[in-house]
């Protein structure tokens, strides 16, 4: 008999919604507060990166295995302990005493954060009708979206009004009251645990292989890539247990993961798509919240800010095209929200150092309009034309390839804005002759501009001019690689093409009801 998921369809929605925003919020939230705790334990900066990526490590390694999780203790217990496990190591993380403390709990907050997402998005399409899965998906990336969007602002606010140790602390009560709901609400009729024997040389190379890729990802920059023989050892590593872990999937009659999922064209090119996503929307929030910070000068606070005003419209963009989008081609929908965000990322192409906040903020604003257009067709037809039970396992692979796209796309445009900006300099510098007239004229006006506030004006003339050489070479290099980013991202458009519309005369999945 087939299992069903029935119980209040509020409550389920308000405990997965609750949960996905805790999860997320997370994330973006401890990302403004990393200084304050460095200064707080003395940590040195090559070090205190360790707070986002042992998070980041555990999260990847968990997301690919909640499917079969979920099969093994049921919707009700795993997403009501995962989310109370989140929610203890928070509050373990707000008391934490040193770096290792801090991030031995974030590491146990990881894999509880790992298990939300995946599974709350699981619960909404298997709660909700098959015709109603557009809005399932809507209201699954309303929570998913407004984290980032709420994170900087709130983090901002709460180290103002008290300390750091509060953007944990503030999970406790959601995530006590998502447990509640979760556990009132779910019900999940027919469950019978899997009794399948544990797929322990999957779990292991799976946990090898990821973590030691996601260590690669967050790690090689600072260390300067294969100059390194930690981070070369380590890629060797992931690669040949990655392999390995795909070859042993395929081959087990009960894998960990079931990768012939992939044999869904419409999932694949989903998937696809959700990786690029992953690329473009991650790597170039990094960029835009370090030129902010770099160039423009803006504090954590008003970079928050700057996110809070151009991207409020998704609150209302993700609800409606849920409930009116079954009327159009999704396909046609994603492709729209595409080459929405591609404009976004050109615009950011051509920033200055001289812009105004509404300048700022209009390609946040493009940007936020356009994912809503993706985010919510796109969750639609990568899950809905699968079997239910292929969902948990789907759902879980769906979001690492987003998660894997973000720390890849981060990783690439630190790495080559690094680049960029030492070529653009030397280029830049090249053409500055201190000899020429031009050249003379403006460290003469830098001269008079300074003359009688310091000591040394000639010294300060000179200052002043590789500052702007610097500026200038930093701007070039962030515009290049928005540029770059806007050219990858509109090359989803060809996975467009294999996407399959679903079937509006599909019958509704047994366990949607």
């Amino acid at each position: 008999m087939q299992e069903t998921i029935t119980g209040s369809k509020a409550g389920i929605t308000i405990a997965a919604m609750a949960a996905a925003l805790m999860a997320v919020l997370d994330i973006s939230i401890v990302n403004v507060a990393l200084s304050d705790i460095r200064a707080s334990f003395g940590t040195p900066l090559d070090q205190i990166a360790w707070v986002s990526t042992g998070y980041m490590m555990a999260n990847v390694v968990v997301i690919p295995m909640t499917g079969w999780l979920q099969r093994r203790f049921g919707f009700r217990k795993y997403f009501t302990f995962s989310v109370l496990m989140f929610t203890a190591a928070s509050l373990l993380c707000g008391l934490s005493w040193n770096l290792t403390s801090l991030v031995l709990f974030r590491i146990l907050q990881g894999m509880g954060g790992g298990a939300i997402i995946p599974t709350a998005q699981s619960l909404l399409f298997a709660r909700y009708p098959r015709e109603e899965h557009g809005m399932a998906g809507a209201l699954f990336g309303l929570g998913a979206v407004t984290g980032p969007l709420l994170g900087p602002t709130v983090g901002g606010l709460l180290i103002d009004a008290a300390s750091w140790h509060w953007v944990f602390i503030i999970n406790l009560p959601v995530g006590l009251f998502a447990a509640y709901m979760a556990w009132r609400h779910i019900e999940q009729k027919n469950f019978t645990p899997s009794n399948e024997p544990v797929d322990r040389y999957g779990i292991a190379l799976l946990a090898v292989g990821m973590a030691s890729l996601q260590y690669v990802l967050e790690e090689g920059n600072r260390e300067d890539w294969f100059d390194s023989r930690t981070i070369t050892v380590l890629a060797v590593i992931a690669a040949a247990a990655l392999i390995t872990f795909i070859v042993h999937e395929l081959e087990t009659p009960r894998p960990v993961v079931d990768l012939r999922v992939f044999g869904n064209r419409s999932y694949t090119a989903a998937t696809g798509v959700n990786f690029l996503i992953g690329t473009a929307l991650f790597s170039g929030s990094f960029l835009y919240s370090l030129f902010c910070g770099t160039v423009m000068r803006y504090s954590a606070l008003d970079i928050g800010l700057l996110f809070l005003k151009g991207s409020a419209i998704q609150i209302a963009i993700m609800p409606l095209i849920g409930r009116f989008g079954n009327k159009l081609d999704p396909r046609m929908m994603v492709a729209f929200g595409i080459l929405g965000m591609s404009l976004s990322l050109f615009v950011n192409g051509h920033l200055t150092n001289r812009l105004d906040e509404g300048s700022l903020i209009l390609p946040i604003f493009i940007r936020a309009c356009s994912m809503g257009f993706i985010f919510v067709p796109m969750s639609v037809i990568a899950l809905s034309d699968l079997k239910p039970e292929q969902r948990g396992n789907a759902a879980g692979l769906f979001n690492l390839t987003r998660e894997l796209g973000g720390s890849i796309g981060t990783a690439w445009m630190s790495s080559a804005l690094s680049r960029s900006t030492q070529l653009n300099t030397t280029l830049l510098s090249s053409h500055v002759d201190v000899y020429s007239q031009v050249t003379q004229e403006q460290l003469a006006g830098l001269q008079g501009q300074v003359a009688g506030r310091v000591f040394d004006s000639i010294s300060a003339a000179y200052g002043i001019m590789n500052l702007r050489i610097s500026t200038q070479a930093l701007v070039r290099a962030f515009n290049a690689n928005f540029t770059m980013l806007a050219v990858l991202f509109v090359c989803a458009l060809a996975l467009v093409l294999l996407l399959k519309r679903p079937s509006p005369h599909m019958k509704a999945d047994p366990a949607a009801h």
